[in-house]
């Protein structure tokens, strides 16, 4: 029988900041998804003790674990100085932007938590790009 030394994962570079777009993205979408489970699980104990209807709370919720990561990730990106603040504006700009646009489209079909979800997702992916290729490049370009 073979041992395999397993790699630590999600892989972090020496400043601490998640090494891949990968890593980020999982990371990320993890938290997401672990947010989505613990929104439903809500809404059905108050369905259940009919405190109020199923779907009526905001799928933004969602969001806690990973804008918890994003200022973990900002955090640890403190040796680019001012270039954190201008992606981290920009990626958060984006993401909301698009977020909307998705939720505005969802919006007459389903009910808030879906499509609170769906702009919580779109959010995520979104600043998940900005924020690690946009930092890497703004990084490298001035230097």
């Amino acid at each position: 029988m073979t041992e395999t030394k397993s790699e630590r994962r999600p892989r972090r570079d020496p400043s601490g900041r998640l090494a891949t777009i990968g890593d980020l993205l999982g990371t990320a979408l993890a938290g997401l998804v672990i947010g989505a489970v613990l929104l439903l699980a809500f809404e059905a104990v108050l369905a259940l003790t009919r405190t109020a209807e199923f779907g009526h709370t905001s799928g933004w919720l969602a969001l806690i674990l990973p804008l918890w990561l994003f200022t973990e990730e900002f955090r640890a990106a403190r040796d680019h100085g001012a270039y954190r603040v201008v992606v981290a504006v920009l990626g958060a700009g984006f993401g909301v932007a698009a977020g909307l646009i998705l939720v505005g489209l969802v919006a007459p079909v389903f009910p808030a938590l879906v499509s609170g979800l769906v702009g919580a997702g779109t959010f995520t992916i979104v600043y998940c790009l900005i924020w690690f290729y946009g930092l890497r490049w703004l990084s490298h370009r001035a230097g």
